[in-house]
Order: structure tokens, then sequence, then C-alpha cells
């Protein structure tokens, strides 16, 4: 969204965003305009030895590629998206003008710890001296520890929820938007007083049309009517919560959810939220962190989802669209990479 909103100002901005979906350079883009390939294969050229002998991570190298991209194409402003918790993380090398934390939730808690509080100490880790920070949700376990970090670093903060904001529309249409919304326009007034020039027709044109300068793909899309398919990247309890929600408000017979996760998940705390009366067509993305289809069909019997096993995300799909009735909907969903399949 801001990213969107800073090209309609007449911004040139860089957007890193992680993972993709469909192709690699998703991850890196120009008022929209992913990174060209000739560079990517050139600059991981130029750098292999330097990789292989530090022994860097995938999202490190793709860390430094993205800064030097912009920075050689001379970017007004770059929007970086933080890939794990925030302390350690490699995006976490810039100055920035704004730091921006939109929500607190239980994953990755191998890496990241257990509890609210820890990952909020994680997340924290991208707040910087004198630099005003926006808290996109309040949650009683966190927002105390948010204003010490910030204060002990001077750092302005600002809580989304509680400022007095315009409304705007957006084209993405999940729900759960709203707080992104919310959140997003906070950040454009601290940029705003800042001496960015921002043109609430920049704001309203921008919010107005994500997917276009951007590329955003897999939020609440809608891939077909007759029957309603909806495709969804939310993939832990905090970001299926919304979605759920929304799916199960809608209009319809009867609903058909194709699902697939990844194998390092809480299954059981995720399987727990999908609806009872629905119809399953479990099936696995093919990545090597897939979890097996028929494994996901045996814990979800556990919860009482039934539904059958298909060998990819695709045939579940298919045989979905071929089953439902023209009043019925039918989600996809689960990981991204079950998404990122049928896009």
């Amino acid at each position: 969204m801001l990213a969107s909103v800073l090209h309609e100002a007449g911004y040139k901005v860089g957007l890193y965003t992680s993972p993709h979906l469909k192709d690699f350079r998703e991850r890196i883009k120009i008022n929209g305009e992913p990174i060209p390939k000739e560079i990517v294969t050139s600059w991981v050229k130029q750098h292999k030895a330097y990789f292989e002998a530090h022994e860097l991570s995938f999202f490190e190298m793709t860390v430094g590629l993205a800064f030097e991209f912009f920075a050689n194409r001379k970017v007004d402003i770059a929007i970086i998206e933080v890939g794990l918790g925030g302390r350690l993380d490699s995006t976490n090398v810039i100055q920035s003008e704004l730091s921006v934390i939109t929500n607190i939730g239980l994953d990755h808690t191998q890496f990241l710890g257990d509890t609210l509080e820890a990952i909020a100490g994680e997340k924290a880790g991208i707040i910087k001296a004198g630099i005003p920070v926006v808290i996109g949700e309040k949650h009683d376990k966190t927002t105390q520890l948010f204003q010490e970090v910030a204060d002990g670093k001077k750092a302005p903060i600002y809580f989304a929820e509680t400022m007095l904001l315009s409304a705007h529309d957006t084209d993405l249409k999940g729900e759960y938007q709203k707080k992104n919304v919310k959140t997003a326009l906070a950040s454009l007034q601290i940029l705003t007083k800042d001496n960015w020039k921002i043109s609430t027709k920049n704001i309203h044109n921008g919010l107005g049309n994500v997917v276009k300068n951007t590329g955003l793909l897999g939020r609440w899309q809608i891939l077909g009517k007759n029957p309603t398919i909806i495709a969804d990247t939310a993939h832990n309890v905090m970001g299926l919560t919304p979605v759920l929600n929304q799916l199960l408000s809608l209009p319809k017979e009867r609903l058909h959810i194709v699902l697939g996760m990844v194998n390092d998940k809480d299954l059981d705390s995720v399987l727990n939220m999908f609806p009872k009366d629905a119809f399953y067509y479990f099936c696995a993305p093919d990545i090597l962190r897939g979890l097996e289809a028929s494994i996901l069909q045996q814990k979800a019997r556990e919860h009482h989802l039934i539904g059958e096993v298909y060998p990819s995300v695709n045939t579940a799909l298919e045989t979905a669209k071929n089953t439902a009735n023209p009043e019925d909907v039918i989600f996809v969903g689960g990981s991204t990479f079950v998404v990122a399949e049928i896009l």
C-alpha cells in the first residue's frame, strides 16, 4: 500500500517483499516493474564465490541484490519488508525513514520465541534511534514493550489504532486489509510531516490501485465466479482468523476447501479453526517442506474435517471446480506455496 501511494505521488519507489509466488523477481521491484532477469543472473555470477566462501543464506543474498539494485537505479525511497523477526534480519542494516510493525502473532516460534512478548522483542529490533515507528495493532502483552524500546531509543512512537485518520477504500478486498489501510495511513501521515509530498488524491489513487501498481497477488484474490473461487496466502492462526471469518460470512450453498500446508506449522491450532461442514480437498505444495497430503488428511480427521487426498494442488482445485455447484464457494489456501501453484 505504501509503495502504491508513493508511486502515485510521483516518486521512484523500490519494493522488496518475500516470499515470491510465481517468479523470484516479484521480490524486487521499482514502481511495480520486477528486476530484469539479466541483472539477477549477472549479479549472482559476479558474487557466487563470495556467497560460497561466507555461506550466505538465500535470503541474505536476495537482500544484497535488492539493495544494490535500488542504489544503482537511484530510487527515491524503498519499502523493505522484513523477512523473519527483525532484530537479526538482514534487512535491518538500513537506516530507515520510518519503521512499521504491523502486528504480532505466534509464527516462526522455533526462531523467534513461543510468547507474544518474545516475538515482539525480536520485532522491536527494527526500531532505530530517533526514527519514528508505527505500531499497527495494539496488544496488552506487547504495547508496553514497544513503548519502552522506543523511549529508550528516543524514537517517536505512534499506535495506528488510536490515531485520527480519514477513511479510504482499497482494491484489496480481504476484511483484514482494513487494519493494514489504517497502518498505511498512519505511516503516510508521518512521512508527510517529514516533508514527503503526498496528497489526498495520491492516497486515494494509491490505495485503490495496489494490485495494478505493485503486482501484489494471493490476498483474498477472486479467481472465478459461479462457483466463486477465492485464494489467500494466510497460513497461521493470526492470518487465518479474519480470512475464515470472512469466508464463512459469504452467501453460499456449500463450501469447498482446497487445503495444503508445510510441515513446520502448528497443525492442531490451525486445523481447529477450519469449518467442519465444508468438504476438503487435501493436497501438498510441490516443495521439500510440503506436508504430505495423507498426513494432513489424517490430522484433519482428528478435528472432524472430512475430505479426500489429491496428488497435486491443481488436481485438487480442478476436482473441486467439477464438483461444486454455481452457488458454491471454493477456497484455496493453507500455505503461500499452495496458492502459488494455482495462480
